[in-house]
Parts: C-alpha cells; structure tokens; sequence
C-alpha cells in the first residue's frame, strides 16, 4: 500500500480500478513489464516506427513541394530507419523489461538532450526533430490508451499526467468515478469541471502516473487530497465506510433544498451556481439554487472542432433560460485564451499566454466570432431574466469598446427586426488588480460586478494558479487580496451596483464568514456545493461574520488568516470538515 498526498479539488470518494492514461507531451513514467510480455512490446516499437514511417512517406508524396519541409521530413525518416536507433530502444525492451513508450521516450529524449547541449546551432536545433519524432512514435503506441476514457464500459478511476478541461468533460461519469493527476492546481479549469461534475478529484501529485500501475486498485479522497494506492483491506473498509458517511451528509444536506440561505440573524443571502453546459441547469434547482451566477460559454468552442454558429449559441442560451424560469442567468462571454483554445493548432502560440490574448481582449481582436456570440444572447434575452457580463475586464476602454460592439450587434437586431431585450444587464467581472484598483470608475458604467477571485489571486500574487509547484503561495486569504475585496465592495456600494464573488473561494465553507463580513451577499458557486454553503450560512450571524472579519483584516499573514478562519468554520460546522 502507497499512499500520496497531493491537492484536494473536488469532494467525495471514488474506490476503483486504475486507468491510466499516458500523453504525448511529457515524459513517460518508468513502468516494467513481465518477461513474458517482451515479445509483444518489442513489436508494439517495431510497428510504431512501421507507421511512423509509412506516414511520413504518404505526406510527403502528397503535398510537399517546399524544398524546407523536404528536408526537414527527410531528416526524421532517416532517424526511423536508422536500425541502432531501434534496436537501442527494442534492447531496452526485452533486456531491462521497460515498456515500449517508456524506451522510445527515454531514448529519444537522451538523444534531443545530447543535441541541445551542443554548441553548434545547426545540431542544437535537431533537438526539436528528435521531440517530433518521439511524438509521431508515442501517438502510435499510445493512441489506443487514449480512447479508452471515452469508451470505458466499467468503473475506474483515471491516473493522468495532466488532463485538459474537454477531456474532464466529456468523461462518462457512470463509469469514470474519479481521477488524480500528476500536475494541476485548485483553481485549473480541469478541477473546476470536475468540481461541476461532481467527480472526486486530486490533483498536483507530482508522479502519481509512475507509482500506480494499470487495473491497480485506487482509492481517490477529494476531501482530504489523497491517493491511496493498492489499499491493504482495512483500509480499503475504512475508506467504504467513510464513503457511505459521505453519501449520507449530502442526503442531509440536500434536504436544504426549499429552505431559504438566511443567516440566524434574518439576512439573506443568494447562492447562485456556475454551469458549463445546459444540461447542468436542472441541477442549480435540484441544489436549491437561486439562479446562474457564471454560464461559462467557451465549451461550446472547446467540444467541437467547429466553430459554434449563431444557432448553436442560441440554442444552448434558451435551453438554460427556459429552465431557470425567472431566476437570474449570468452568460458570460467567451473567455478563450490562456489554457483554453488559443493554445491549440487554430492560434499562434504565446510565450506567456495568462499574459497574452484572452478573454475580452481575445473578443475585442475576434469580432466576427464576438458578434456572433452577442446575437444569440440578445436574442435569448427576451425569455427570461438574462444578464451578460464581460470577462477580465482590466480597463474602461475596454469596457467601453465591448458596449460599443454590443450595441452595434443591437442595432443589426434592429434593423432585422429581431426581438431582444434593449436594457439587459450588463456587468463585468472583476479579475485583474487594475479593475480592483479602478472599481470606482468601472463602477460608474456597469450595472453589477462579479468578482473572480481565481485569476484576481493569481495576477495580485503573480503565481500560476496551475501549477502545483507554486500551489503554496496561491491562497485567497493573503491581505493583498483581502484588501483588493474590502475595496471593491465599498466602491460598488458606493456606486449601488450589485457585487457577488464568483470564483473557487464562494465554493470553500472555511472561507464563507469572512466573506459575509467582508459585505458579500451573493455568492457564485460549484453547483454541487450549495447545500453545504447554504447549511453554513444558516449556521452564522451577521453579526460575528463582521467581528471575524474586523479580526483577519488587521493581520498580517495568510497563514494566520487561514488558521483562524478555518477554525472558526470547523466550530460552526464540524461535520463538514
């Protein structure tokens, strides 16, 4: 039995059969195999190179006329028909029992690294040949691997390196119970559909893909940020019963479904829950829910390899507006770039892309697609209560710009004489230390602010929210960013503009008290955890929230901040904890 301790992202309990799945882009984990296996692997690198080389072959004789790329494929089929090269990697295979993706990895890699250490530019920048060939190898070996997630008939628990948010997604949650990976942060977009999802997650185990082996038996706790790999039987009971104690404490919490969020001390609060796709909607009143905080729309780019049309937009709209009834929906626009979407083939790739063209800027220098978006809002805005809010808005300008080609898109309705609702909502997130600094001003032409407290902690504390090397320092109870919330709730008060916090921190009961003394009325959540915040909420008064509050904000540490809060949360309510 092995047991890793990593980052907890999403709750519950999954208890099943590892798959795992290996990836093209890193290194692949050193994994032995039986002696009576060596045959099979050693033709599984015979074949791949067959492939690899037959496919170079047919691209070459189809369209290559530019001499460069003659020569440039010509160097990566000399290297797959070069037999020491094979026969490197086939010795490797049946002398030292290694898998066959582990010798081409381990061998090429060895290869590109010696390359790249050598002065002469000319044979330092065949580096970048040889990861292209180790790439071509692996997505032969490894192809099948990959579809297996989508295809899997029985329960498993996924062990990945790393997963994208498309692949969480479209996981099929009868049979995939869980996941642990070795990279990822809390705040990734993958733990936040996970978290949506409702599948148990635990990422940030650093090599989590090299300790477990396929088909070994795995316990995932997303509570408690643990993997338990090959469990001896008393754990394995232990981890039984905790799972069906968890299962009973979100019964009982889901019996809070038709009960108001309203402190003992009569204030009421909203609890508001984030969606990816339509079909999470009926989910939010199942929660008890009071409407749609955070419809996030890039997945409707980020799930086809099309580019949605005005229909598609309209239809998924509709779809959440009609199921919400009068209850509020927040669309936000697409909030491409980063680590969604502009990384892929379609884009150029950027050295530093959290810094580069996303979000409302990506919209501002993508019109056509903006526009498109914004037709199909205004045009569901006339069915119920909808609202629209721009992402990581980071200056007026910007704002003004996005106003501005919103009412172009509504003069277009017009002269089409297309029914919309002319003074929909619009609000505007607040993500970057600049609009926190500036909320005063912003303030002066939005309608509401959101607050989103993952990317406001990741700029203000410049760590990467993903990378779990870094994970130790990004935390929402930091002073900076204490005080970066205190102000913009005085200056959207000041304004009388509505503020909700939306962000993985609405989602974390120990955080909840602070914020509510903080001035916080709205919360944006994960679906999945509305009747434990809402549970919290009844729990408290106002009035020891402010006193809380008062105490965090004149201290000097997050770790001081954190403590305190936490045990103020667990005395509250233990049993959530």
């Amino acid at each position: 039995m092995e047991i890793k301790k990593g980052i907890a992202v999403s709750p519950g309990i999954a208890i099943a059969k590892a798959l795992v799945i290996d990836a093209e882009d890193y290194r692949i984990p050193r994994r032995s195999i039986l002696a009576s296996a060596k045959v099979g692997e050693v033709k599984k690198v015979r074949e791949a190179f067959r492939k690899a080389v037959a496919e170079l072959e047919k691209t070459d004789s189809q369209s290559l006329a530019e001499s460069k790329i003659k020569d440039i494929f010509a160097v990566h089929l000399r290297f797959l028909r070069d037999r020491s090269l094979r026969k490197k990697i086939t010795d490797l295979v049946y002398n030292d029992l290694l898998t066959a993706e582990y010798a081409v990895s381990t061998t090429l890699r060895d290869i590109a690294n010696h390359f790249a250490s050598v002065q002469d530019a000319y044979i330092s920048e065949r580096a970048a040949d040889i990861y292209d060939i180790e790439k071509r190898l692996l997505k032969h070996l490894l192809g099948k691997k990959r579809e297996d997630a989508e295809h899997i008939s029985y329960e498993v628990v996924v062990i990945a390196h790393e997963l994208s948010p498309t692949q969480t997604a479209s996981f099929d949650r009868s049979f995939i119970k869980g996941f642990a990976t070795d990279a990822g942060g809390r705040t990734s977009h993958t733990a936040i559909v996970a978290r949506s999802l409702g599948i148990p997650a635990v990422v940030g185990l650093e090599n989590v893909t090299s300790n477990v082996n396929p088909a070994a038996m795995v316990i995932i706790d997303g509570n408690r940020g643990v993997v338990v790999i090959d469990p001896d039987a008393a754990t394995l009971k232990q981890y039984e019963e905790y799972a069906i104690e968890f299962v009973r404490l979100e019964h009982e919490l889901d019996s809070l479904r038709d009960l108001d969020a309203i402190t003992r001390d009569g204030v009421e609060i909203k609890l508001l829950g984030n969606i990816e796709f339509p079909s999470e909607a009926e989910m939010i009143i199942d929660k008890g829910g009071h409407g749609i905080g955070l419809y996030r729309t890039e997945f409707l780019y980020l799930n086809s390899e099309t580019e949605p049309t005005e229909k598609d937009h309209y239809d998924a709209y509709s779809q959440v507006v009609k199921t919400l009834g009068n209850m509020p929906v927040i669309i936000r626009t697409m909030d491409l770039g980063a680590d969604k979407y502009t990384q892929s083939r379609r884009f150029v790739r950027e050295p530093n892309p959290f810094l580069g063209l996303r979000s409302i800027r990506f919209c501002l220098q993508n019109l056509m697609m903006f526009k498109t978006q914004l037709r199909a809002i205004l045009r569901a805005s006339v069915l119920g209560d909808l609202r629209i809010m721009f992402p990581l808005v980071s200056s007026l300008h910007e704002l003004r710009q996005a106003k501005m080609i919103l009412r172009d898109v509504m003069e277009d309705l017009d002269e089409d004489s297309i029914a919309y609702n002319a003074d929909v909502p619009i609000g505007i997130m607040i993500e970057t230390p600049s609009a926190a600094l500036t909320a005063n001003i912003l303030a002066t032409e939005s309608d509401f602010f959101s607050i989103g407290t993952n990317d406001l902690i990741q700029y203000t504390l410049a760590v990467d929210r993903g990378n779990e090397r870094v994970s130790t320092l990004y935390s929402g109870a930091d002073p900076a960013v204490l005080q970066l919330l205190r102000s913009v709730i005085h200056d959207a008060s000041k304004a009388r503009i509505s503020v909700s916090l939306c962000g993985e921190m609405a989602s974390e009961p120990e955080y909840v008290m602070m914020l509510l003394g903080l001035g916080f009325r709205t919360f944006s959540l994960a679906t999945p955890m509305i009747p434990e915040i809402k549970k919290l909420v009844r729990s408290v008064t106002i009035e020891s929230c402010n006193a809380l509050a008062r105490k965090v904000l004149g201290m000097n540490s997050e770790r001081e901040v954190t403590n305190y809060i936490r045990n103020a949360a667990i005395k509250v309510l233990p049993e959530v904890f």
